[in-house]
C-alpha cells in the first residue's frame, strides 16, 4: 500500500474561478443568467447544466483555447505537486468538469503528466461536448458524471492517507471520506453543517505550511 495522495477539486480550488462562470460571463449575457438560476433551483443535473453550458459557447476551438488560457491557476500549485511528489505522495485533480479545458490549461502552465479523473469532452459544434462515463463505470455518477466519493473510496484502498481539497458541493462526501480535508469557498459551509472536521485555506502554499507543521 502507497503511502498517501493528495486529491484536489480542479474549478475555484485549484482556480480563481469556475471556467464554466467565464464562459457564462463572456458568452451567454441573460439566458446564461437564467440557466444558472434554473440549476440553483434544482430543476437540472449538474452534468446538464455543464453540458448545456459549454455546448452554447459558439466560438472557434482556437477562441475556446484562449478562454481557457484566461483561467486563473493557483500561483502556488506547482510548487505544492513538487512537494507532494518529493515527499512519497501522489497528486490527482478530481473533478466534475471536463478534461478537456484542465489537460490544456495544465500543459500550457507546464504540469505535465499530472493524473486527472474527470468527464471527457472534445471540440465539436463550435462549443465543448462534455462526455460522462456510461453507467458501468465505476466512478458513474447520474448527478455529475463522476462520483467523487467513489474515486475517493477506492484510493482508499490503495493509500494510507487520502488528501482531500475542495471547495463546493460536489466535493462533500468524497472531503466527508478524506483522513485529513482542505476547505474553501461553500464547501467550508456544508461541512459545517455535517459537523465535520476541515482545515480551512485560500492557497495551496497554505496547505504546504500546514502539512510541513505536522511533520
Amino acid at each position: 500500500m502507497k503511502e498517501f495522495i493528495f486529491v484536489s477539486d480542479f474549478d475555484g480550488t485549484m482556480t480563481a474561478k469556475d471556467f464554466y462562470h467565464i464562459i457564462m460571463d463572456k458568452y451567454l449575457g441573460e439566458w446564461g443568467r437564467e440557466l444558472y438560476a434554473s440549476w440553483k433551483r434544482n430543476e437540472m443535473m449538474d452534468v446538464e447544466f455543464l453540458t448545456t453550458v459549454f455546448k452554447s459557447i459558439n466560438r472557434t476551438e482556437k477562441e475556446i483555447y484562449k478562454d481557457i488560457l484566461s483561467i486563473k491557476l493557483d500561483k502556488s500549485i506547482a510548487t505544492f505537486i513538487k512537494y507532494i511528489n518529493n515527499n512519497g505522495g501522489d497528486f490527482l485533480v478530481l473533478s466534475a468538469g471536463t478534461q478537456y479545458y484542465i489537460k490544456r490549461l495544465l500543459d500550457f502552465e507546464g504540469l505535465h503528466g499530472v493524473e486527472i479523473i474527470a468527464n471527457d469532452g472534445k471540440y465539436e459544434n463550435k462549443g465543448i461536448t462534455l462526455i460522462p462515463p456510461d453507467k458501468q463505470h465505476p466512478f458513474y455518477s447520474q448527478r455529475y458524471g463522476i462520483d467523487k466519493a467513489k474515486v475517493v473510496q477506492s484510493l482508499k484502498q490503495k493509500y494510507k492517507k487520502v488528501y482531500y481539497a475542495g471547495d463546493g458541493g460536489p466535493d462533500v462526501s468524497a472531503a466527508l471520506l478524506a483522513d485529513t480535508t482542505f476547505a474553501k469557498g461553500t464547501l467550508i459551509t456544508l461541512l459545517q453543517t455535517e459537523t465535520a472536521k476541515y482545515v480551512p485555506f485560500e492557497y495551496f502554499f497554505q496547505i504546504e505550511e500546514y502539512l510541513k507543521s505536522r511533520g
